[in-house]
């Protein structure tokens, strides 16, 4: 009688094998997270796109090998590299090994730190929400916070011309119906970008330098509006002057009236 001999882990069946494996394995996080996210909210008061960002990042956090200070720094040179390269040309046009040459990494280290591609897009969000949350809170929190802010916000768009639109608000273009991860940590990035902004109009308020009847987190969220609407205007029409006047419009009119 014949006897059925096991498939051996060949390198293109291994390949088959895992991803499969890793889709049931979302699959079923997927489910107990959706279970818990009511609970979450009512305890901590988080969002669902804060509370999904806050369980991903600790879910990363564990799973995630401790990584020397060689490895944390090659592993950063790929997020930068894939960064770029997809602000550049779009998630669907930048590849693993389009990545792997710009950052001048071997194959097996690309694929020891990023297995697949939508973890290095994963990564790639959080370096680009926390870059702009990083960069402009300094400014907003220095003297003259809003007006620095501003001209800092006006000079990069001058500077790139706004092609490519914003770094985090093209991401939400290309991934937010397609994939509900990213879509939840490109939320949570443009929540703590409001919040900072928000910090910032909230001194000015406390200062009685913004109308009293104007909230610094709804000003907040309108700047933040304000910003992506005339970034993409700048890049379609290859012009920053609807950015310049979008941004230089809303703050005067809320905090100069």
């Amino acid at each position: 009688m014949a006897v059925a001999l096991p498939i051996p882990l060949v390198e293109p069946v291994t390949r088959a094998v895992l991803p499969f494996r890793s889709v049931m394995r979302r699959i079923v996080l997927s489910i107990k997270n959706g279970l818990h996210d009511s609970l979450l909210h009512l305890q901590t008061g988080l969002s669902n796109s804060q509370s999904c960002y806050h369980r991903c990042m600790a879910n990363e956090t564990r799973n995630r090998p401790r990584l020397t200070p060689k490895g944390e720094r090659t592993r950063a040179r790929i997020v930068q590299a894939a960064a770029a390269l997809i602000h550049e040309r779009g998630v669907a046009a930048t590849t693993l090994d389009d990545v792997k040459v710009a950052a001048e990494v071997s194959g097996s280290q690309m694929y020891h730190y990023f297995p697949d591609k939508n973890e290095l897009v994963q990564a790639v969000i959080d370096y680009q929400a926390e870059t702009i949350v990083h960069h402009q809170g300094l400014v907003l929190r220095s003297a003259n916070g809003v007006e620095a802010w501003r001209d800092l916000v006006i000079t990069a768009a001058k500077h790139t011309k706004a092609i490519g639109g914003c770094p985090l608000g093209s991401l939400g273009g290309q991934l937010a119906e397609s994939d509900p991860e990213a879509r939840a940590l490109i939320a949570t990035g443009f929540d703590q970008w409001a919040a900072v902004i928000g910090d910032a109009l909230g001194s000015l308020h406390a200062e009685g330098k913004l109308p009293s009847d104007i909230d610094p987190n709804d000003l907040a969220t309108t700047l933040l509006a304000t910003l992506q609407g005339g970034l993409l205007l700048a890049q379609v029409q290859r012009s920053t002057l609807p950015f310049e006047t979008a941004v230089n419009t809303v703050l005067a009119l809320a905090i100069n009236r």
